[in-house]
C-alpha cells in the first residue's frame, strides 16, 4: 500500500507476554540495577553466544568505546575511518586522543589496510577500525600491523553483533571490540553496549571506569563514570537473545529479496559478499551511480520518500567533515570514503519486513523517472 510508511529499520521485540514474564521476579526482588541478576545472566549468555573471552555490559554503545579506549590508558593519535558513525571518532577525541583518518576500500567499506602503515607515526598508539553494515575488516592484516608497531586495536562491531569469520567471533579479535545493543540495531537491550575483551586486567578496569571507581562498599580506588546496564535492558536482551537466529534469518530472507531484485539494475551497486564471513545481515547499502541510473543518490532518497519509503544516507556525512571538526581534516585525503558517502543509501530492513513490500521499494527504485 502506497499509504503504508516504511522506514529504514524497525526495532526487534519479543512478545509482549515474554517481556512481562522475564521482568516479573524484578518487582519481588526490587533490584533494578548495579549488576543484578539479569545482568548477570545476560553476561554470561552473551559470552557463549558470541565466543568470547569475557564481556562487560554498558548502558549504550557508545559509552562502552568510549570506556573501552579509556581503560587502555592511551595517548597521541589513532587510526580509524570517517566513514562511521558519530560515536567512533567523538570516543576518541572525547579521551584526549587524535584521530587520523584513514581511507577505506570500496569492496566492503571498511578500513583500507594497505594504507595503514603509510599513517603510522611515532605518535600513533592504536588503530580503530569499524566493521560496516555487517561487514568485517581484514582482521588478519590489522593483526600483523598492530604487532609489528606495538599498537593496540579496538574493534567498533557495531554492525557485527553475532558475525563470525572462519568459525571464530568477531567480538575476539583485537584487543577488545564494542558491540551496540541500540534499539535499531539486530540485536537489542533497547539501549545498550558491551565490550568484549581477552585481558582480566582490562577487564577490571571497565568494571572500575563503569562503575565509577567502586572497588567495595568502601573502597574507591579510581575515578569512574556510570555506565552501567540495567536489569530492564537486560530483561530485554534475554528475550531477544532467545529468538536472535530466526531474526537473523528473518533479515536474510529480506537480504536476498533485495538482491535478487536489484542485480541487474544499471547504476546500482550492491555490497558484495565477504569469504568465511557468516554474516548477520544488519543493513542493506546500495551505491547510487549518478550517471549509469541517471539520477543521484538524494534524488533517489526524496523519490522514495515521496512513497512513505524512508531510506537513509548512512554514512553521510563523514565524520571527518562535521561542523564540530571544521578546519581540522580535509575530507579529500580520503577520497574512497568521500565518493561512498555521497552516494549510499540504506535500504529498509528488518526482520519483520515483508517480502512484497521489498518487491515494491525495488520495483520503485527500478522504474523511478529520470
Amino acid at each position: 500500500m502506497e499509504d503504508k510508511k516504511i522506514l529504514v529499520t524497525q526495532s526487534s521485540m519479543p512478545d509482549f507476554e515474554e517481556y512481562e514474564a522475564q521482568i516479573r521476579d524484578i518487582w519481588d526482588t526490587r533490584w533494578l540495577t548495579n549488576m543484578g541478576k539479569k545482568h548477570n545472566e545476560l553476561q554470561e549468555k552473551l559470552k557463549s553466544y558470541l565466543g568470547v573471552h569475557d564481556i562487560s555490559l554498558m548502558c549504550n554503545g557508545h559509552m562502552a568505546l568510549e570506556l573501552g579506549i579509556q581503560a587502555m590508558n592511551l595517548d597521541g593519535e589513532v587510526i580509524t575511518t570517517p566513514f562511521t558513525f558519530a560515536s567512533t571518532t567523538h570516543a576518541i577525541v572525547r579521551n584526549g586522543l587524535k584521530p587520523v583518518f584513514c581511507d577505506i576500500n570500496l569492496q566492503d567499506y571498511t578500513i583500507d589496510t594497505d594504507k595503514i602503515e603509510e599513517l603510522i607515526t611515532d605518535r600513533t598508539t592504536a588503530i580503530v577500525p569499524v566493521h560496516v553494515y555487517g561487514n568485517v575488516c581484514n582482521v588478519e592484516k590489522i593483526e600483523k600491523i598492530a604487532k609489528k608497531y606495538g599498537l593496540k586495536v579496538i574493534y567498533d562491531a557495531a554492525h557485527a553483533f553475532g558475525v563470525t569469520y572462519k568459525g571464530r567471533g568477531i567480538g575476539s579479535f583485537g584487543d577488545a571490540s564494542m558491540f551496540s545493543f541500540h534499539a535499531t540495531k539486530v540485536f537489542n537491550t533497547i539501549e545498550g553496549g558491551a565490550v568484549c575483551y581477552n585481558n582480566d586486567e582490562y577487564g577490571i578496569d571497565l568494571y572500575r571506569l563503569k562503575n565509577f571507581g567502586i572497588r567495595g562498599p568502601e573502597i574507591v580506588d579510581s575515578i569512574g563514570a556510570n555506565a552501567k546496564m540495567n536489569e530492564f535492558q537486560a530483561a530485554m536482551g534475554l528475550c531477544n537473545l532467545v529468538h536472535i537466529e530466526s531474526e537473523i534469518e528473518k533479515r536474510k530472507r529480506v537480504v536476498e529479496k533485495y538482491k535478487e531484485c536489484l542485480k541487474a539494475v544499471d547504476g546500482i551497486k550492491l555490497c558484495e559478499e565477504q569469504e568465511n564471513v557468516v554474516s548477520n545481515y544488519a543493513y542493506f547499502p546500495i551505491i547510487v551511480n549518478e550517471r549509469e541510473y541517471g539520477a543521484s543518490r538524494d534524488e533517489l532518497s526524496d523519490y522514495l520518500m515521496q512513497h512513505n519509503i524512508f531510506a537513509r544516507k548512512y554514512f553521510y556525512p563523514l565524520t571527518n567533515r562535521f561542523d564540530c571538526y571544521a578546519g581540522m581534516y580535509d575530507e579529500n585525503e580520503t577520497p574512497n570514503a568521500l565518493y561512498v558517502s555521497k552516494r549510499v543509501l540504506t535500504l529498509p530492513l528488518y526482520a519483520e519486513l515483508a517480502l512484497e513490500d521489498v518487491e515494491r521499494i525495488s520495483d520503485l527504485i527500478k522504474n523511478m523517472e529520470r
